[in-house]
């Protein structure tokens, strides 16, 4: 029999007769390590640290930092009336580009990257804890479009704002430039706002490796799209008080009136850049799952269709893509479609961009479901259309803004019309949040406010017109082809400044 202390398991034994039992060892537990998880980026957190860039001078140089003189230089190369608008530069500008975290369609995430324009010098207005404006571009067509080069708009924005002290932060926006995602979110509300909100916590978290110092002063500012997605930023940030506190906005030439300003365009009052500007905003809505339709070929006529969700942005120009027929030039809409409104034939025509049946499907629901028949309550309306929902959805006539807001626009403006300022307006007005509104076209006296900014763009238009008569040309073509970003645009910036300045200790 076994012995009272006879081995347990693993321990030697004998079988009855003495026979030697074998010797047996219990198999260890398996444990099953637990899975290793990398926790998702933070929004706003930074990928790439800032990087400065490298800006080619007027004079064909290069330098990482920009001296007053060759800032003026650089701008007088762009247009030499415009010397008088940016104002005598003060502060030398170090642009830098930084890459971080930004949400993405869905409850996804991506990369987005974004200039951060650093004021420096001796003089006392560009040393020291320095006021930070976050600034939203106008619609590119170019994916490679950065703010860092300092060309173009950006080039205006550093000199008006970083050459006079000045944090500019400014981002490039999803789709473009470093960005990873596939697409851009073109007026897309809560993406566009989330994209300035992770732009400018990055920049805040790469100010001390850049040796720049923020005061308590946060302006929001934009043009034309970037207009709408300043207000939209603003919207945004009144959600989120402990992280920002606003001191001003300033929305310029914007597409406020989101829901309004598609209806007027279904019933047939395109404006300028149309067939470029609903691509754009029909892919926003589709990648955001708003099922604008089941194919693009629902929307879009058949030499469009195909290839329509990936053209913009893309590296070709629009008359680029005019010319290899991936877009129409004008014709938004066919030759024999209706309603036709009186001065926008040249929206209507062969090779259109939109079929007659979506237009009609459109207006059908514009007509069963209206919007917009009250100041106050302009988005009370259910439409059944899914772009009118999406456009709906992406009002920003929806808000009361808290920090003081600019409006600048010019009303005879062709590519975003006027009416956007002036609805937004009523609308802000009517739930007792009235914007400051500035209609670069009329003035109001001699106590005019604004009367710099006015009589500076009436010279301009004049200009524009003189030069337009000199070589032969159409003076109505030539005002609509600069109206909107070369003339009104640095006027509505120059009121921006001054409205912002009035907020600075």
């Amino acid at each position: 029999m076994l012995s009272a202390c006879g081995g347990g398991a693993g321990s030697g034994g004998s079988a009855p007769g003495g026979t030697p039992l074998p010797v047996t060892s219990a198999a260890p537990a398996v444990t099953t390590p637990a899975p290793v998880t990398t926790p998702a980026p933070a929004r706003g957190s930074v990928m790439t640290p800032a990087a400065v860039s490298t800006i080619t001078l007027a004079d064909g140089t290069s330098a990482t930092t920009v001296g007053t003189a060759q800032m003026k230089a650089l701008v007088a190369s762009t247009l030499s009336q415009l010397t008088s608008v940016t104002s005598e530069p003060r502060c030398t500008v170090t642009t830098y580009t930084v890459r971080y975290n930004t949400a993405g369609p869905q409850d996804t995430l991506t990369q987005s990257s974004a200039a951060i324009m650093l004021p420096g010098g001796t003089d006392p207005n560009c040393t020291g804890a320095r006021p930070v404006m976050l600034y939203a571009h106008g619609t590119s067509l170019d994916k490679t479009y950065t703010m860092a080069r300092l060309t173009g708009e950006s080039r205006l924005i550093a000199a008006m704002f970083a050459a006079q002290g000045f944090i500019v932060v400014a981002p490039n926006y999803g789709g473009y430039d470093s960005s990873t995602l596939s697409y851009h979110p073109y007026l897309d509300a809560s993406l566009q706002a989330a994209d300035m909100i992770d732009a400018l916590r990055a920049a805040r978290s790469s100010f001390g490796m850049l040796g720049a110092s923020q005061s308590t002063r946060l302006f929001l500012a934009g043009y034309s799209q970037g207009g709408y997605v300043a207000v939209a930023t603003q919207k945004a940030m009144q959600a989120l008080p402990t992280e920002f506190s606003i001191t001003a906005v300033a929305g310029m030439s914007g597409p406020y009136a989101l829901s309004r300003f598609a209806d007027n365009v279904f019933a047939g009052n395109p404006g300028q850049g149309i067939t470029a500007f609903l691509p754009l905003i029909t892919t926003a809505g589709q990648r955001a799952g708003a099922g604008i339709y089941a194919a693009p070929s629902d929307l879009y006529e058949n030499p469009y269709a195909a290839g329509i969700e990936s053209v913009l942005p893309g590296t070709l120009s629009s008359g680029e893509l005019v010319a290899q027929g991936r877009l129409p030039g004008n014709a938004l809409f066919a030759a024999d479609s209706l309603p036709q409104p009186s001065g926008a034939t040249v929206y209507f025509g062969a090779g259109n961009l939109v079929r007659t049946s979506y237009r009609n499907a459109y207006l059908a629901d514009a007509a069963a479901n209206p919007c917009n028949t009250n100041a106050a309550t302009p988005l009370a309306c259910a439409p059944q259309n899914a772009l009118r929902k999406w456009v709906v959805k992406n009002d920003l006539r929806s808000f009361a803004p808290v920090a003081p807001l600019l409006l600048c626009g010019g009303k005879e403006d062709p590519t975003v019309p006027f009416s956007n300022t002036q609805d937004a307006a009523a609308y802000f007005k009517a739930i007792n949040s009235a914007p400051t509104v500035v209609d670069l076209d009329t003035g109001d006296g001699l106590n005019d406010r604004w009367l710099v900014e006015r009589a500076g763009f009436n010279a301009a238009k004049l200009a524009v017109k003189a030069d337009a008569v000199a070589n032969g040309k159409s003076v109505s073509e030539a005002m609509a082809d600069t109206y909107h970003a070369g003339l009104v645009a640095p006027f509505c910036l120059l009121a921006a400044r001054d409205f912002f300045k009035d907020r600075l200790p």
